[in-house]
């Protein structure tokens, strides 16, 4: 394996002490993204996760007929998300409903909007 290394003729030391701060001051965001974002990164999770954004809440027995997959499944998934803050939940009778936390739908729309793009781009 060749070995790189860097040939920058002078560092700047301001930016990298500031870089530095920057990025030590917000561990705690990068955490937090990273907590959720490593869940989304399961297509099955990504599925739910857009049914929720785009149908606002669904129970589990919705997801597990819109998706074709047992409900136990379905379940397992949205407990992972809901203890991970990316669900909350609202309970009517028996029935429980889950939705999208307001800052996951917030930090989810973008890639959300790349899918709604993809399908007119596959249309045309």
């Amino acid at each position: 394996m060749e070995k790189t290394s860097c040939i920058r003729q002078q560092a700047d030391i301001e930016q990298i002490n500031r870089c530095k701060d920057t990025v030590s001051g917000l561990d705690e965001s990068f955490n937090y993204l990273a907590n959720g974002l490593s869940l989304v990164g399961n297509s099955v999770r990504l599925k739910i996760l857009y049914l929720l954004f785009e149908e606002k809440r669904l129970c589990v027995c919705d997801l597990s007929d819109i998706l074709g997959m047992n409900i136990s499944a379905i379940s397992q998934h949205l407990r992972k998300m809901k203890d991970r803050n990316l669900l909350e939940t609202d309970r009517e009778a028996q029935t429980i409903f889950y939705s999208l936390t307001a800052e996951y739908e917030k930090l989810l729309n973008p890639f959300f909007e790349i899918l709604d793009k993809n399908k007119i781009l596959k249309a045309v």
